[in-house]
């Protein structure tokens, strides 16, 4: 596995079938980390079709994560009912920082980053324009540019521990 990327499902607070089926991993509001239907090394070969398409254009040798939540979201005074939280993204980074040990992964931009920052580095693929993970209600003060380096650095905290 060469990076993670890190999205939101755009749903509710807690997995269903689809986001099993489009991770590799989960994360509820409460914390809980649930496998998804395929493993991350499923992701070594897409051209099989029996992978977890998480990223247009970046799922090979990718692993998907995402944080449960975000339907209704428009912009940071719009959240909708389904917010992130300090709890559920603390076990996200948790669980971030194991992957990259397990797969030898360093935390940089470009091994660890969302699904807004692979579509801005691949303007050419259909990742271009998501919008996830760009805003954390939990952090408003953090602009959407921002986002991905705080992550990186609560990574780089949490794989310091393990």
């Amino acid at each position: 596995m060469k990076r993670i990327i890190i999205h939101w499902t755009a749903g509710t607070n807690f997995p269903n079938s689809l986001d099993l089926t489009h991770y590799h991993f989960v994360v509820d509001k409460n914390g809980k980390v649930t496998a998804g239907k395929f493993k991350p090394e499923d992701n070594l070969n897409c051209n099989d079709g029996k992978y977890a398409a998480h990223t247009g254009g970046g799922n090979t040798g990718s692993v998907g994560i995402a944080a449960c939540g975000m339907l209704g979201y428009n912009d940071p005074k719009h959240v909708g009912q389904f917010p992130l939280c300090e709890v559920q993204m603390e076990a996200l980074f948790k669980k971030c920082a194991e992957l990259c040990k397990q797969y030898e992964i360093a935390i940089t931009p470009d091994t660890v980053l969302t699904h807004y920052e692979f579509g801005l580095k691949h303007p050419e693929t259909s990742s271009k324009g998501k919008i996830d993970i760009n805003f954390l209600p939990y952090k408003p003060d953090l602009v959407a540019h921002g986002v991905g380096d705080y992550i990186r650095g609560k990574v780089k905290w949490y794989r310091e521990r393990i």
